[in-house]
């Protein structure tokens, strides 16, 4: 994802957006924050006409949690794509390093281990703030531009299929 707000969504004029399942999951920690991005994702996705039952929101309790959650998803093949939504802050030890290591390289295992893309909405900040801003904030909201690159993935999948 870009590190430009994005958020200015513009419609993207998708054919038969409402067919598409979407899985979103989202960490329980950090809520005032993934919360946001959560609701920002599922905006975006109802305004390309896909309906809110084909919409399924799995919280799990940490980031750590997302590549486990977002993999059993993609494994099942219920879901055009998968959106795993997160937010770690750095502290003052090296849990942030190995924490946000982690869950990229477990959701790009999904992308690799599964035909469903999923799609990585991480926040990985220094400070509250910058997370703040990342999720409605000055500079937009992460969770709008997941919700595109969803859509752009399973456009690209059916488009090569």
């Amino acid at each position: 994802m870009a590190t430009v707000n994005l958020s200015d969504y513009r419609p993207l004029k998708i054919n038969n957006a409402s067919s598409f399942r979407i899985g979103i999951v989202v960490s329980e920690w950090n809520d005032f924050v993934t919360y946001n991005l959560r609701d920002g994702a599922i905006e975006v996705l109802k305004k390309e006409g896909i309906p809110i039952d084909n919409i399924s929101v799995f919280p799990v309790p940490g980031a750590f949690e997302l590549s486990y959650a977002s993999m059993q998803l993609c494994k099942q093949g219920n879901f055009d794509a998968v959106i795993a939504i997160g937010c770690v802050i750095r502290g003052e030890t090296s849990h942030f390093d190995y924490v946000c290591s982690a869950v990229a390289q477990g959701i790009k295992d999904c992308n690799i281990l599964s035909d469903v893309p999923a799609i990585f909405c991480v926040l990985t900040d220094d400070k509250k703030e910058q997370s703040v801003a990342r999720s409605g904030g000055a500079l937009g909201n992460k969770g709008v531009e997941a919700a595109v690159t969803a859509l752009q993935m399973i456009e690209f999948k059916r488009n090569i299929s």
